[in-house]
């Protein structure tokens, strides 16, 4: 197991311990339970985020599911927001400036950049992951295939 306490570790490495862990989290095939899991795991592992959580896909839309930080908005329409645009986009949505993105949903005032993985299941968006930092710039490309990794980890491992 990593020792993730060190300043030394790479994104790469920190990822690759989300990785195991979760892998071994979502035996259970619960949604929620295996998503506050993997929010849970997100949140203590990965640094400098302000918001680390989930969104599913139910009715058309987006609804707020697990999540590790302030409160968030309980419904998002597909195509709104960082969030609404993955799951319309079917791909991920990586924000260095949050007041740069047409539409932004502001939950905290205090998010600079943002991180929108979509969940899919084949063709289909079963829910968004969404990860948020009061730094700017926060994500890069190394993030963006780490959580990827995540998303796909949490589809195969869960009946959503």
């Amino acid at each position: 197991m990593l020792d993730l306490a060190a300043a030394s570790a790479t994104k790469a490495e920190i990822y690759e311990e989300i990785a195991d862990r979760l892998y071994r989290l979502v035996e259970g095939r619960d949604p929620i339970a295996n998503t506050a899991n993997a929010a849970a795991l997100i949140w203590q592992l990965l640094p400098d985020l302000n918001w680390a959580g989930f969104y599913l896909a139910k009715g058309g839309e987006l609804v707020l599911g697990p999540f590790q930080g302030k409160p968030a908005s309980p419904q998002i329409a597909i195509g709104r927001g960082v969030c609404g645009a993955a799951a319309l986009w079917r791909r991920t949505v990586l924000v260095p400036d949050v007041n740069n993105f047409p539409g932004h949903i502001s939950c905290d005032a205090a998010s600079w950049s943002e991180l929108a993985v979509p969940l899919l299941r084949g063709d289909s968006v079963v829910g968004v992951m969404d990860l948020d930092s009061a730094s700017p710039a926060r994500f890069d490309d190394r993030d963006r295939h780490g959580c990827e990794i995540l998303a796909e980890i949490l589809v195969a491992g869960t009946d959503f």
